[in-house]
């Protein structure tokens, strides 16, 4: 690269990580919207308490197989990253062209087993039969078409990788446009399209990627990203680059397994308090995930470009991207904390829940814990760009297994039953475990390891 990596400002580095990240925020939050638009036009749909149960189901069994995926964005990011950041731009090719192949047998391998647990995984769930019907029905055509999405993502990630966030995004408005119109017509019946229910849904949903991935092809086969070209050829697996990816991938991947064991466990404690401390946990959650959207994105694009910086050779580049990360992340997740906490009554009333109820308090009370937590969450969060973007993922899978299992599963049964401090404090346990998990990463980042691997050929 022509440019010094040694001697940029913190203050461009933070410019930079700037720019890169407001596309990404955007690209995250229509993500979330693509759910709740296609839930809102299902509860349209006759027996919508059913539908609805049903499509809660089937978004859990779509999350967690997207695990693996997740591991190979990861894998794929750090790589590309890496041969971008020391200018070779032929492995950046060649490691697009293998996690593409490497992307659509994932994808089809993934939509075969999906369509085998599908049912089961509802029973398990607790789900009645008519309940299963509904979600199978939803999700075999979807399963089918699994590819489509993964590869969505997996060029989302190479485009990060190289510093380019705006097509990813603007790719994304275009699928989830197309995803609400097709949905529109195919749920309810609209612009002449024959009425499928929940089905249309899916049918929807997979035409939306279809449309949304042949235009991202169209533009990387054109080089409309010169540092970015793929090639429409299938070649031989390059087995050691498919281990590289998975090597950096599936700590990551893994680390999601273990965030929702933490979650799981946590339900598993409100329901032995309160059925109503279940729900709200339920409606925090959903605030949750557009809380955590924008300081998640500042983290990718921390990764990507701790990554660039590390392939050029350039440790002290990537510390400063660090600084610039901590600041903006904390900066974030402080704000959106206190709008939770001051908007608490207001966010419930959305819901369509009285603030006063006994779901509503619990409801404030959760959402109270998770606000002032956010500070810790946004310290946290930008460690972990920094060490997935040297593809030292092993760090943080042990950083979230030791908090996770030694001390948030354990504070949060002694807080809510022992001390008798009831939800609140099952609660509290999760951003509690926040302040080791900071501890603990800033003492891996002071040892450096995450330097040596990042800057490995």
């Amino acid at each position: 690269m022509s440019e010094s990596t040694t001697t940029v400002s913190r203050r461009e580095i933070a410019k930079q990580l700037a720019s890169l990240s407001w596309p990404l925020i955007g690209l995250n939050v229509l993500n979330v919207l693509a759910l709740a638009v296609d839930t809102a036009m299902c509860g349209r749909l006759p027996g919508a308490e059913t539908v609805l149960v049903g499509l809660g189901f089937a978004t859990q069994l779509v999350f967690l197989l997207m695990v693996a995926m997740i591991g190979l964005t990861v894998g794929t990011v750090a790589s590309i990253a890496r041969a971008h950041g020391a200018g070779d731009r032929d492995r950046v090719t060649h490691t697009l062209a293998q996690s593409s192949q490497l992307t659509v047998i994932l994808g089809l391998l993934v939509g075969v087993i999906g369509q085998l647990v599908a049912g089961p995984f509802v029973t398990l769930m607790g789900g009645s039969d008519e309940v299963r019907a509904v979600a199978e029905n939803y999700l075999h055509p979807l399963l089918a078409g699994t590819a489509l999405p993964y590869l969505s993502i997996l060029y989302a990630a190479a485009l990060r990788g190289v510093g380019n966030t705006r097509l990813a995004f603007f790719v994304a408005l275009v699928i989830n446009g197309l995803n609400a119109l097709f949905n529109y017509g195919l749920i309810l019946g609209n612009f002449g399209l024959p009425a499928l229910g929940l089905r249309g849904a899916a049918y929807g949903t997979v035409l939306a990627y279809l449309c949304g991935v042949t235009l991202m092809i169209t533009l990387l086969v054109r080089d409309h990203v010169p540092q970015l070209t793929l090639k429409l050829k299938w070649v031989q697996l390059d087995k050691s680059m498919a281990k590289q990816l998975i090597a950096v991938g599936w700590p990551a991947a893994f680390d999601m397994v273990v965030l929702n064991a933490a979650f799981l466990a946590i339900v598993g404690m409100l329901g032995r308090i309160d059925e109503l401390a279940v729900a709200a946990h339920g409606i925090g959650l959903r605030v949750q995930a557009l809380a955590f959207v924008p300081g998640m994105s500042v983290s990718q694009a921390t990764g990507a470009l701790v990554g660039q910086a590390l392939g050029a050779g350039s440790v002290e580049r990537a510390r400063k991207v660090l600084a610039a990360s901590i600041v903006l992340c904390v900066a974030i997740m402080t704000t959106l904390g206190a709008v939770i906490v001051a908007a608490g009554p207001m966010i419930v009333a959305v819901f369509d829940v009285d603030p006063a109820s006994t779901l509503g308090l619990l409801s404030l009370d959760w959402m109270n814990v998770l606000g002032y937590g956010m500070p810790m969450v946004g310290l946290y969060i930008a460690y972990v760009g920094l060490l997935q973007g040297a593809g030292a993922t092993r760090v943080s899978l042990r950083i979230n297994l030791m908090t996770t299992f030694g001390f948030q599963i354990p504070a949060s049964y002694i807080l809510g039953f022992p001390l008798g401090l009831g939800a609140w404090g099952v609660w509290a346990g999760f951003p509690l475990a926040f302040v080791f998990k900071g501890m603990l990463a800033h003492r891996a980042y002071k040892r450096g390891t995450w330097a040596v691997l990042g800057t490995r050929p």
